[in-house]
């Protein structure tokens, strides 16, 4: 029975209080909050999509751009201190981490979608793993992503602009200490 409220716990959104473990851990640089771009109405990409090119990308609304903000400023009220970025180099990505006004987001391509076939999603969610197979990081860090990265490392069907804070050392599945919905 004990075991069965310890996962109900955890299966719960994070209440964004400052003593939350969760938190804490992240703030610790023991864990990494894992988000899900903010919200950019569709699946996948048009037809004639260009990496470099956001006008044929699917892109945040004008929902996603506030959700976004909203997301910078539960961060900041989280941790004071620098905060580092990373992100897909998808649009849709890149703007959620610029709209965040933490840091300037650095592109991480194994953050990028794998959806349709546009990348391997074994390998990129394996390099992942290895690169954050550390128990600790210098400071806190935020990987903006997308469904399908978030759902292979976590199990877990993120709606859009929802994260996880997930521990380190970082497995497959990941440990999920806390699920954020969007702010």
């Amino acid at each position: 029975m004990k075991a069965f409220f310890l996962l109900l716990l955890l299966l719960l959104p994070t209440t964004g209080l400052a003593d939350d473990p969760a938190w804490q851990a992240w703030r610790e640089g023991k864990a990494l909050l894992l988000m899900r771009h903010a919200l950019a109405p569709g699946s996948g990409d048009p037809a004639g999509f260009v990496l470099e090119d956001c006008s044929t990308q699917r892109n945040l609304n004008n929902e996603g751009r506030l959700q976004a903000g909203r997301w910078g400023d539960l961060l900041r009220a989280q941790h004071s201190g620098a905060i580092t970025v990373y992100s897909s180099q998808w649009c849709r990505c890149l703007d959620t981490a610029r709209l965040m006004a933490l840091a300037a987001p650095q592109p991480l391509p194994l953050l990028n979608s794998f959806f349709a076939g546009r990348g391997d999603g074994e390998k990129q969610t394996a390099a992942l793993v290895q690169l954050y197979s550390s128990a600790q990081i210098d400071q806190p860090t935020v990987l903006v992503t997308h469904q399908v990265n978030f759902t292979a490392l976590t199990g877990i069907f993120p709606r859009s602009g929802e994260a996880a804070i997930i521990a380190l050392p970082l497995t497959q599945p990941a440990t999920v200490l806390a699920r954020i919905t969007a702010p």
